[in-house]
């Protein structure tokens, strides 16, 4: 049996993580000539060139492209293999981690993530990757390393932490009418609203709460994140409506104003969920760890 360097595999992921051989030699504190000749070792064990010039910059092959999941999975496996149960060295771990959510999420994690794993594991690399069809394959083959956001069932071999309850608050811009005495159901659908969704619908659970009522708001926008709600609010009269720990530690309160829902809405149960391949890993295990910690100190202000 041909013997495989390892070496080669973790290099091929730096290769395709950054698509260029100076940025995989300083991910790996190699020289940029030594990284050329470690991809042209690549490039006769595979059989293809892997990496292509295109004007300036260089791009993945058909065949790179195909790989590049594999490669990160079967990396992470071996480096599992290899290292000791529950030993984990944050000061030289190499490693990047992606982290599906949506825009508002990952708005409040991201920060104070970003600060923990500079300071801890300066060598961790956060990636977030915008939601799409959530389901357990992309954790299976490990496109993705952990899903936030609303727990919804993704089968039974996947684990799930709930990391709060939450629930959804009414936001306007600064000095918005509705800021003025009491927020009713009858004010509050008196005004316009912004509906953020990436499938483009402009009714939900919100609307069965005010036709219970008897009430039927007017969504005269629909836009596919929170970003782009946000900046509308902020400069007209639009109403819009998020999840109130993702407000109170997101949004500039000198613009916005979080009001209560004036409606009964159900409580919202915000979780990540991770394949169970992943359980005993130190590195993920921290990782989720510290997503768990910044949820904790993200508390609605009393």
């Amino acid at each position: 049996m041909q013997s495989v360097d390892l070496n080669l595999l973790v290099a091929l992921d730096a290769l395709l993580e950054e698509e260029s051989v100076t940025g995989a030699a300083e991910r790996l504190h190699l020289s940029a000539p030594a990284m050329s000749r470690t991809l042209a070792r690549i490039r006769a064990t595979l059989g293809d060139p892997v990496l292509v010039r295109a004007g300036r910059r260089l791009v993945p092959t058909p065949r790179a492209l195909a790989i590049r999941q594999q490669v990160r999975a079967a990396l992470q496996e071996a480096m599992a293999v290899l290292r000791p149960a529950d030993q984990i060295d944050l000061a030289s771990l190499r490693r990047t981690f992606v982290i599906r959510a949506n825009d508002a999420m990952a708005s409040m994690l991201a920060l104070p993530l970003s600060r923990r794993t500079r300071t801890r594991a300066p060598g961790v690399t956060l990636r977030f990757a915008a939601e799409g069809e959530e389901d357990v394959a992309a954790l299976r083959d490990g496109r993705i390393d952990l899903d936030v956001g609303l727990l919804a069932p993704l089968g039974p071999e996947v684990r799930t932490e709930t990391l709060y309850v939450d629930e959804f608050v009414t936001v306007v811009r600064a000095g918005h009418p509705l800021t003025e005495g009491a927020l009713t159901p009858q004010r509050f659908v008196e005004y316009p609203h912004v509906s953020v969704s990436r499938r483009g619908r402009a009714t939900g659970p919100l609307d069965d709460a005010l036709r219970e009522l008897g009430l039927t708001r007017t969504v005269s926008l629909v836009v596919p994140n929170f970003a782009t709600a946000l900046a509308v609010v902020a400069e007209s009269d639009l109403v819009a409506t998020m999840l109130g720990r993702i407000a109170a530690s997101s949004i500039a309160p000198e613009r916005f104003s979080v009001l209560p829902l004036p409606v009964r809405d159900r409580p919202i149960v915000v979780g990540q969920a991770w394949h169970p391949r992943m359980d005993a890993d130190p590195a993920h295990r921290w990782l989720r760890e510290q997503v768990a910690e910044v949820c904790r100190n993200a508390r609605l202000d009393d």
